[in-house]
């Protein structure tokens, strides 16, 4: 599409898309649907349809999530998550050619994944603004940076490229988690000495950072009511950025709530999915490969329709271990992200040496997709492929 399209929000058995959803193995009844001037789309009607395609936001029935289109773009989708769930905050999935990039391709890193990462939070923060999705004031809204994994967002500069802003303030806390000796499926905080936190009077708060367990954003977020309250200050709206799980929406919930109760002229709190609200794998998840209360699986996942699309690009990104890596690394020490990725397509060759073909890890990795589409893949090669281009 040339132009925006605003939709409005809808609850209903339907979704509404730019580009057919055939492909989505249809081995249940159709019917076709019109959507506000948009081509024709067919979509599977709710009766047998499979958990991963509700999961993928296609078509849901009343008990499970959907996303509704809220603004396209060519460079932007803004989709809102509508469920049964009672929450307080205003969940957001969108999608942008910097952060499906990201997402599916792990060679995306160092200054040009923070770069494509600031560029696709401008847009958004724009996009937000000129349709009353949120509201900021320059001299009120602060970027509280969770470090180190904040400062992938480049959320001060995102702010300023937007709004052509300069006096916007920024704070810092430290908090990095490890997992219990005893419960390794367990996290503590083990680092939050540092902290530099500015606030005015009143204040709005923007933040970015990756969300698996959830560990350091909600110790940042109870010190930042903590701090708020000793200095002061009226919290007036917290607007979240994240690659992360339905752990970031649990945590936000409670803040909005802490907020609400503490600070009488609070609005509300918005969460920015990048992509997808992704699946975090436990000792049960019955993946070959993965990294508990890490890795951000695909599988199961309630995705953008364009970041689904997207996977079709390429017959790796679908199989990747994780949505992000470790974003710290990616960001600022490469070397070790790169001994991440490679030893990943390692043990992926080795199972591909073993036996395993391409398909069978796609039904593992992202069984919603329709292996038809990639043609006869060669899983080994595809591994050798991604080995060689770390070197």
């Amino acid at each position: 599409m040339d132009r925006m399209h605003k939709i409005p929000s809808t609850r209903g058995f339907f979704y509404a898309c730019r580009f057919s959803l055939t492909h989505f193995r249809p081995a249940y009844r159709h019917r076709k649907v019109f959507f506000y001037g948009l081509k024709e789309v067919v979509i599977p009607t709710c009766s047998g349809l499979r958990q991963g395609m509700v999961h993928a936001g296609i078509l849901s029935c009343k008990e499970k999530p959907m996303l509704t289109p809220l603004i396209q773009t060519p460079q932007c989708a803004i989709h809102r998550i509508e469920d049964t769930i009672n929450t307080p905050v205003d969940r957001l999935v969108v999608s942008t050619p910097e952060t499906r990039a990201i997402a599916n391709d792990p060679l995306v890193m160092g200054v040009d994944y923070t770069r494509r990462l600031k560029t696709a939070c401008t847009q958004i923060l724009s996009l937000l603004k000129k349709e009353e999705q949120i509201c900021l004031e320059e001299q009120e809204t602060i970027v509280y940076d969770i470090l180190r994994g904040g400062l992938n967002f480049g959320l001060r500069e995102a702010l300023a490229d937007a709004f052509s802003w300069n006096r916007h303030g920024g704070s810092f806390i430290s908090a990095q988690r490890a997992r219990d000796d005893d419960a390794p499926e367990k996290w503590h905080i083990v680092e939050s000495e540092y902290s530099k936190v500015y606030m005015p009077k009143r204040a709005s708060i923007v933040i970015g950072d990756v969300v698996a367990t959830g560990t350091s954003l909600e110790h940042a977020m109870k010190a930042l009511v903590a701090e708020a309250e000793k200095q002061g200050t009226s919290l007036r709206s917290i607007l979240f950025f994240t690659y992360g799980g339905p752990r970031a929406e649990e945590i936000l919930k409670t803040a909005d709530t802490m907020c609400r109760e503490r600070f009488p002229h609070y609005q509300g709190t918005t969460l920015v999915y990048l992509e997808g609200r992704f699946i975090i794998p436990t000792d049960e998840t019955p993946l070959s490969i993965k990294v508990t209360g890490t890795d951000l699986l695909r599988t199961g996942a309630l995705m953008a329709p364009e970041f689904v699309e997207s996977q079709y690009e390429h017959p790796a990104y679908p199989i990747q271990r994780c949505t992000i890596y470790d974003a710290g690394s990616r960001a600022f020490w490469t070397p070790e992200y790169i001994e991440d990725l490679t030893h990943y397509w390692g043990e992926t060759l080795k199972l591909a040496e073993g036996g395993v073909g391409y398909r069978q890890l796609l039904a593992e990795r992202f069984p919603e997709l329709d292996p038809t589409r990639f043609g006869d893949v060669d899983l080994a090669r595809i591994c050798q492929e991604q080995i060689d281009q770390l070197k």
